[in-house]
């Protein structure tokens, strides 16, 4: 019994102290005012549990699955570009960021050719004079020669013949020294000068000529020596064959200066600049790097390999590099203000225009041709750093990239919780670890650098624009073709906007008036020769029209209005508009019995084509379609230019 009367007074007890505590707190609201706080909060957007993009003002059912809508509830993760996590999430997730930087980036360029020989110190040995080889002293390639050396042992009955006019010219110039005619000592002089530079034209050296003259007689044979040193290539006849005037012999190459001919893809050949240094390394010598200097360019790409050559001259002077060798080459190009790549190793320096390989620190003549040689930076050999900012920079693993469209995140600053908003960029060339950023992003802000696709995974699972849907953003088609239909397009969105606007008022003639205005502007549209999407939308436009009569009541065409707009708006998304205002996409979820409907409109006030009078304001705005003008036009073209590489 004391038991329970103990038990009694502590329930009162905890009774009375709660109800004191309930009667002093400040803080609690009264059941009224908690009800009329709770209604005011009540969420005013309400959307469906499986499709996150439906957003209605009013309960009902949902227009896509017909589940019943739920009320949407208000946080800071509205924005659809953020996504906001805790601290934990953030922990969990590895997120790391880094700033957004300028600075210049190198980039290593790889190829891959043969080593070559250099075609400037190619020699032909031909025969000068027809004859008779008796004596071939180099009978096979390969054989390396020294300019003077033996080569062939001619028989030629005509520079035999040649020789007895020098030795009959001499003698009558001898012998007629002290002539009195004037006349006559020119007339021998000039006679012996013809038939010693004929000798000499044939391929005798001097020295050859000064032994027939003071031997006195002259030889049925000649020697040709070796003009230049270097390895015999190619040897064109044999022994006792018989050549006449021009016939080549043998080639001669010197090695001791190669060419390398690489194979550079055309996305590289921007990198790529006359006087840059080569690191190359060859199959036959693992380990072993040589290095050489690009002195010439391809201006043309092979139509079939899709490549310029590339020509590096290298020095060989040690004898380890052979013509045929494959080589692997790495040119570390270095981009600089203005997004110019840098190549300054030829400033203030004169090069020949015939052989840019000819390099020298002042003026002259070339070696090879002997033109007066000019200075580099006249030639376009020099580039400059330029005086614009250095290129934005960022990791390649910050960068999510899907078809035509790239997707950066960066960390939102001044916010209480962790906040990563989500930016479409425009590329630039990647180098190495790092990639070049066009546009999209500023300098100072910090990108998430490590755990973007967990960020991104996240955003599609809300049904936020992410880097597998562009959101409400669209690429509009560009070129001279994309431009032709856009403008032929124009007097069909005309008479469109002008139906959508007698819709909305019920004015049944107006509305007559333009489907027959539409059905003839279609007719006259060239839309045969147009690319495969435009050609479908337009005969879907057709088909939604030609059935309508010239006495349709106005349901029947409002019926047809929502496949004409469709067949419209995918036009417009596709090729862009050219009129004064900007296009929005409105859409009206309670049209043709809650299955909702869109249209294209011109304004932000909702003028329903679909309901007129009885429900003119009813639906919302999905999106907007600015006029292309001539300077968005060239970006979109620049962009589709940049990702094709």
């Amino acid at each position: 019994m004391k038991r329970s009367i103990a038990w009694i007074f502590l329930l009162l007890a905890v009774v009375l102290v709660f109800l004191i505590g309930r009667w002093t707190s400040p803080d609690l609201p009264t059941t009224d005012s908690a009800r009329t706080e709770s209604a005011e909060a009540a969420p005013e957007i309400w959307t469906c549990p499986m499709h996150a993009q439906i957003r209605l003002p009013a309960p009902g059912p949902c227009p896509i699955c017909g589940m019943d809508l739920v009320p949407l509830a208000h946080t800071s993760d509205d924005d659809p570009r953020r996504l906001v996590m805790s601290p934990a999430a953030k922990a969990l997730a590895q997120v790391e960021v880094a700033p957004v930087e300028r600075r210049r980036v190198t980039r290593p360029v790889r190829m891959v050719g043969k080593i070559d020989f250099d075609e400037t110190l190619v020699r032909t040995i031909s025969a000068w004079v027809g004859g008779r080889l008796d004596r071939l002293y180099v009978d096979y390639t390969g054989v390396t020669v020294n300019r003077g050396d033996h080569l062939v042992r001619l028989y030629s009955p005509e520079l035999f013949t040649a020789q007895e006019e020098l030795l009959a010219a001499k003698e009558r110039l001898q012998s007629n020294e002290k002539e009195a005619s004037e006349f006559l000592q020119k007339s021998n002089r000039t006679a012996y000068a013809s038939a010693r530079e004929k000798l000499l034209l044939w391929g005798m050296t001097e020295e050859q000529v000064a032994e027939i003259e003071a031997r006195g007689s002259a030889n049925d044979h000649v020697m040709i020596t070796s003009p230049a040193s270097g390895v015999v290539i190619d040897k064109r006849v044999d022994e006792g064959a018989y050549v006449e005037t021009g016939t080549p012999i043998y080639r001669i190459a010197d090695l001791e200066h190669l060419w390398v001919r690489l194979d550079a893809y055309e996305q590289d050949l921007p990198w790529l600049r006359y006087g840059q240094k080569v690191v190359l390394e060859v199959e036959a010598l693992p380990g072993q790097t040589f290095e050489g200097v690009i002195s010439y360019i391809d201006p043309f790409i092979h139509e079939h390999t899709r490549t310029a050559k590339v020509r590096v001259n290298v020095d060989n002077s040690r004898g380890r590099l052979k013509p045929g060798m494959f080589v692997r080459a790495v040119v570390a190009a270095r981009l600089g203000a203005g997004g110019l790549v840098q190549g300054r190793a030829l400033q203030g320096k004169w090069v020949s225009p015939m052989h840019p390989e000819i390099v020298k620190d002042s003026p002259g003549d070339c070696d090879i041709c002997g033109m007066d040689l000019v200075p580099a930076e006249s030639l376009g050999l020099v580039s400059q750093e330029g005086s614009g900012p250095l290129p934005l920079v960022v990791p390649a693993s910050s960068v999510l990239i899907t078809g035509k469209r790239a997707v950066a995140y960066v960390e939102v600053p001044g916010m209480d919780r962790p906040t990563y908003e989500g930016r479409e960029v425009v590329l630039g060339p990647r180098a190495g670890d790092d990639i070049i950023v066009e546009s999209g992003l500023e300098e100072g802000e910090l990108i998430v650098v490590h755990g973007a696709f967990r960020i991104d995974s996240s955003m599609q699972i809300r049904a936020k624009p992410s880097m597998m849907s562009a959101g409400k953003e669209r690429i509009i088609e560009s070129g001279p073709e994309a431009v032709l239909i856009r403008e032929a397009l124009s007097p069909v969105y005309t008479v469109y906007l002008e139906l959508a606007e007698a819709l909305a008022n019920d004015d049944l003639e107006a509305s007559r008036a333009a489907v027959e205005a539409l059905k003839q502007t279609f007719a006259e549209l060239p839309a045969e020769s147009w690319p495969l999407p435009a050609k479908s939308e337009v005969s879907r436009a057709r088909e939604a029209l030609d059935d309508l009569e010239n006495g349709a009541p106005l349901d029947d065409v409002r019926a047809r209005f929502e496949g004409l707009s469709a067949a419209i708006t995918h036009l417009v998304e596709r090729y862009g508009h050219e009129g004064e205002q900007p296009l929005v996409e409105a859409y009206c979820p309670m049209a043709f019995g809650g299955k909702g409907a869109a249209w294209l409109q011109t304004g932000e006030t909702i003028a329903n084509p679909y309901f007129g009078s009885k429900m003119l304001r009813c639906g919302e705005i999905r999106s907007g379609h600015e006029p292309v003008s001539e300077a968005r036009e060239h970006d979109h073209a620049a962009h589709e230019g940049e990702d094709g590489r």
